[in-house]
C-alpha cells in the first residue's frame, strides 16, 4: 500500500485518513483555523528574529507583506509600510530575502 507519509505506518495512515472523512465540516474548519494560527505564529517567530526592534504593528505590516504580497499590503495599508520600511533601511521590498 501506498502512503503520503514515508514516516508513518500505513495502518496509522489508514487510520488518520480514516477519522478526517469521518469529521464533521466543523472539526475540520477548526483544525484549519488552528494550523492558520500555528503557521502565523512562527511567521511573527521568524519576523522578530529578524527584526528584533521593530514593534508589534511594524511586525504585523511585515506579516501582510508576506501573505498578501508588497503591492497588496501596501494598497491595504497605505504608505505607512513605506515609512516603516525606510525605517529599517530595507532596500529590498518587504519579503524579498531580507
Amino acid at each position: 500500500m501506498s502512503t503520503f507519509s514515508s514516516d508513518t505506518h500505513p495502518k496509522m495512515e489508514a487510520l488518520q485518513i480514516q477519522l478526517w472523512w469521518q469529521a464533521s465540516p466543523m472539526r475540520k474548519m477548526r483544525a484549519l483555523a488552528q494550523l492558520n494560527a500555528s503557521a502565523r505564529i512562527l511567521a511573527m517567530t521568524g519576523l522578530r528574529s529578524r527584526f528584533p526592534n521593530a514593534n508589534e504593528a511594524e511586525l504585523r505590516f511585515k506579516l501582510a507583506g508576506l501573505l498578501l504580497g508588497d503591492e497588496l499590503a501596501r494598497k491595504v495599508y497605505g504608505e505607512i509600510g513605506d515609512a516603516r520600511q525606510a525605517r529599517f533601511g530595507l532596500s529590498t521590498p518587504m519579503g524579498k530575502g531580507t
